[in-house]
């Protein structure tokens, strides 16, 4: 086995810094909601075939005007674009709710986004059951709104599941594990709707009465229900809520200048204040749906005090921007040059899909003008060749946790991974476990006399049990492997760490030895696997 050469070094004390792609965060987040509800920006059509040619060219279209994330509604009206066990499916893809369309739409929709770079989150509306109409025998037979009738309640010529019940928030935190068990989605989103608005209180109740504390009580009882969900699945999957873009009117001018509007907390009985704190949440995204030069809400103004609120926390921030409104399509260039002055702002989200595919006010061209020239950004200045970073390698370190994404021939696997000295590690088992089955599979074998792993490959790996679990996502205490490796009966020198028994080697070390490509998708933040 060849010598290891140690060499204990500082970014700091060499002046140069060494930066690794693999489990960084997301530079910028530009999402794009689809609405299903009405059919706002899918489905237009009603055949199977005909709705896979809608969504391709959509994607196509947001694609290139430097969308990153598609958010779209699988869950409209307490029914399904998916094939659930416990909501049936949604009218919007037949005209008939509960008929079967042909097809899995989000199952679809997913390869088709994952295969573009793309991420999807799966929206759902919690509450909502009608748009319109009381009569629960419209609904299909097995709606569980017609099932459970009082579970229901009625507003303004309109069905809702009533937040105040357990039972309606046991269902809906089911209907989230059920998308994050079945399909490979990126993201929960929750949208702007909770209470039935202005829903009216009992007699003699106040807005910050006991009874409005209760409403708003059972909504954060929902959003916690559903992020010990997915918590607690261990899946890669991150938990968002869009709320209105004013929480609470801001009287005092704390933020730059006096705030009013419609508040959220009184109007639907939302606090995401409490999210926030709590990190129920991996991010918000408040809909910020006002122009520069609004009068009560301008936009940058609006956009500081959510700023302030998600300061000294983990949960990421993203701008929700209303392009349906003309003005703010015209402003949309500015106000994303306004973001830029914010680091806590990770990026935008836009409403909606349509207005950027019928390119509102200019939207679109504006928006690939801005994402365009973020991406020339990063290109290099000059033709000076880049600084070769010495690798720090360690006897031990702490095993920085890096939850890591990655396509392997378009398909996405979640891997446990650890960053350690500026370089992210996967361990060796769960690597081939993944790509078993593919023309780069090969087995590992230990040879406990030699303190040896070998890899053999071309054959398939024999599962040892716990591969590909993603761990309890707390950083760990690494140690430079002692084993040595071998590649086909040939000594080869691969740094590996061990941590909690495993060993960890990187990724690229892996894809040059054994015969796969690792590329890195900037747009995406994926790791990208080509095994052929």
């Amino acid at each position: 086995m060849k010598k290891r050469i140690f060499a204990v070094l500082t970014a700091v004390l060499m002046g140069i810094s060494a930066v690794n792609v693999y489990g960084a965060k997301k530079e910028s987040m530009s999402a794009a909601w689809i609405a299903t509800v009405y059919g706002s920006d899918f489905p237009k059509t009603k055949t199977a075939k005909e709705q896979k040619a809608e969504f391709e060219d959509m994607l196509d279209i947001l694609s290139d005007k430097g969308i990153n994330t598609v958010i779209v509604q699988v869950r409209p009206k307490g029914d399904a674009l998916y094939e659930s066990d416990i909501n049936p499916w949604s009218d919007v893809l037949t005209g008939v709710q509960g008929k079967y369309p042909g097809y899995d739409p989000l199952e679809f929709m997913i390869d088709e986004a994952h295969e573009r770079g793309m991420e999807l989150h799966a929206w759902l509306n919690p509450y909502r059951v009608t748009t319109s109409g009381t009569d629960l025998l419209k609904l299909s037979d097995d709606h569980p709104a017609r099932l459970n009738p009082d579970w229901v309640i009625e507003h303004n010529n309109a069905l809702y599941y009533d937040p105040g019940m357990d039972e309606v928030k046991r269902h809906i935190a089911d209907t989230v594990e059920e998308i994050i068990y079945k399909y490979d989605v990126d993201g929960i989103h929750f949208d702007d709707y909770f209470y039935p608005n202005n829903y009216p209180l009992g007699k003699g109740e106040g807005k910050d009465g006991k009874e409005a504390d209760e409403r708003r009580e059972h909504v954060n009882d929902l959003i916690q229900d559903v992020s010990r969900v997915i918590k607690r699945s261990g899946r890669d999957v991150v938990f968002g809520i869009s709320p209105s873009g004013i929480c609470v009117n801001d009287e005092s001018g704390k933020y730059g200048s006096v705030i009013r509007g419609s508040e959220s907390y009184y109007s639907v009985y939302a606090d995401p204040r409490v999210w926030i704190e709590n990190e129920w949440i991996d991010y918000i995204t408040p809909q910020v749906y006002w122009e520069t030069t609004h009068s009560t809400a301008a936009f940058e103004t609006v956009v500081k005090w959510w700023v302030n609120e998600v300061k000294g926390t983990d949960v990421d921030l993203y701008i929700g921007h209303g392009l349906y409104k003309d003005i703010v399509s015209e402003q949309i260039g500015e106000q994303l040059e306004i973001l830029e002055k914010y680091s806590l702002v990770g990026g935008s989200f836009f409403y909606s899909a349509r207005d950027i595919l019928n390119n509102r006010m200019g939207c679109a061209d504006a928006i690939e003008k801005y994402y365009d020239k973020k991406a020339d950004k990063k290109e290099p200045v000059n033709n000076t060749p880049p600084v070769t970073v010495p690798e720090v390698i360690l006897f031990e370190a702490e095993a920085i946790y890096s939850a890591s994404s990655v396509l392997i021939d378009g398909k996405k696997v979640n891997f446990e991974a650890y960053n350690i000295g500026g370089y992210t590690y996967f361990k060796l088992r769960d690597v081939a476990m993944a790509l078993n089955g593919s023309a780069a599979q090969f087995d590992t074998l230990w040879d406990a006399d030699r303190q040896r792993i070998d890899i053999v490959t071309g054959i398939s790996y024999t599962p040892a049990g716990g591969e590909l679990k993603t761990g309890n996502r707390t950083n760990k205490h690494a140690v430079l492997s002692s084993a040595s490796t071998g590649l086909n009966g040939e000594d080869i020198y691969l740094l590996a760490y061990n941590i909690n028994g495993n060993n960890f080697f990187k990724l690229r070390d892996l894809g040059d030895a054994i015969g796969f490509k690792v590329d890195w998708d900037a747009a995406s933040s994926t790791i990208v696997i080509k095994t052929k």
